[in-house]
């Protein structure tokens, strides 16, 4: 209702008609949204034309003309193929299911961007010291320090659709070369990689995160780093413990508004929301699913 009302977007609706219209009664919503059940006999056309197109795409992956048939039944396939397909212009899914049943159809349905090896989701947290992203929260459990370079590429991208210059800190409980343990050298090995392939962004670490965010520390401390003058806006962690725990902390504890997980290096415009997403946090991924889209198609 709000994302119709506010004019962010026009929604497309997937589900049970008569359980979506129940639902719309529920909050006295009488406008006019197109409705599609997946299941239902008026949607055996489209079903039919995504399952072959689907098959084309996996018949070498173990999947049938069969498989892709019954596949197309389920919401997260149906839509993502109506992204693939121009049919819509881009989709949001999640509330009601857990995070990895919803990323997997994503996944097998819409392909990498261009020059992406690993697919990343960052959070943009809106604090009262300014915005801040965090990545990646969702998707890579242990990176290793190329995955990391690359995670911090996309941020940088993702950040500069916001309108920010993205000032990039990597994280690790030690500050520039401190400790030998592998777990420091991977974020050591992925800075090396960014200053040699990408010198214009303003990148640095490892370094733990009070100094990363504290500029006076991090000048008084370490005064050689890039860092130490700026102020940081991008945090890539060294693993998916680390960013999953600290962005959920930060929201519970009412220390920032949290917008995403947003999905980096997909070549299709598709987001997923957490379990249970409040309304604030549904129509704030519409909105970004629609800077998304008309990113990707200039």
């Amino acid at each position: 209702q709000i994302v119709l009302e506010e004019k962010i977007a026009n929604p497309v609706l997937l589900g049970r008609k008569k359980t979506i219209k129940k639902l719309m009664d529920t909050i006295e919503f009488d406008e006019e949204v197109a409705i599609i059940d997946p299941k239902a006999d008026d949607q055996k056309e489209n079903r039919d034309r995504y399952a072959q197109l689907f098959w084309e795409d996996q018949k070498r992956k173990g999947k049938t003309l069969y498989d892709a048939k019954r596949l197309m039944r389920e919401r997260n396939y149906f839509g993502s193929m109506m992204v693939k397909n121009r049919d819509v212009d881009a989709m949001i899914s999640g509330y009601s299911r857990n995070y990895r049943s919803v990323v997997k159809p994503i996944l097998e349905t819409i392909s990498k961007a261009k020059g992406v090896s690993r697919v990343a989701a960052t959070n943009l947290m809106l604090t009262k010291s300014g915005p801040l992203f965090l990545s990646d929260t969702t998707i890579n459990v242990d990176p290793t320090a190329k995955e990391l370079a690359k995670i911090a590429q996309m941020t940088a991208n993702t950040s500069k659709l916001f309108g920010l210059e993205p000032v990039i800190a990597l994280l690790s409980f030690s500050n520039f070369g401190s400790s030998r343990f592998p777990q420091a050298k991977k974020v050591s090995q992925a800075v090396a990689m960014l200053h040699r392939s990408n010198p214009e962004l303003m990148v640095d670490g490892p370094v733990q995160s009070d100094f990363a965010l504290n500029k006076e520390m991090l000048q008084k401390g370490f005064p050689f780093s890039s860092l130490s003058k700026m102020k940081v806006n991008v945090l890539v962690f060294p693993n998916l413990d680390a960013a999953n725990i600290t962005y959920k902390l930060m929201k519970e504890l009412k220390e920032a508004l949290s917008i995403g997980p947003i999905l980096m290096g997909l070549s299709e415009p598709i987001h997923v929301l957490q379990l249970g997403a409040s309304v604030e946090e549904i129509v704030n991924m519409s909105a970004i699913a629609v800077i998304d889209a008309q990113s990707k198609n200039k």
